[in-house]
């Protein structure tokens, strides 16, 4: 797991419960304020599934070389 998910998790529910207690007291600024940390948290988060997408794709594209037989093995066993 990427380290920017984490982080957007924690900055998403930061802000959720900012935005909610702004809610509650009528602090339109504390709402303003915590929306604004949830669009960042979720932000976060998008580029970190991003990045594992990409660090998955890249190694499943990869091949260990003692994995791979290739026609000059065969050719070197015959005569």
């Amino acid at each position: 797991m990427d380290k920017d998910k984490v982080k957007g998790a924690i900055d998403d529910a930061a802000g959720r419960a900012k935005r909610q207690v702004g809610e509650w007291t009528g602090d339109t600024g504390t709402q303003v304020d915590g929306a604004a940390q949830q669009v960042k948290g979720k932000a976060e988060k998008a580029w970190g599934n991003m990045k594992d997408a990409a660090r998955d794709a890249d190694r499943s594209n990869r091949t260990d070389d003692r994995d791979v037989v290739t026609d000059r093995d065969y050719d070197a066993d015959r005569p």
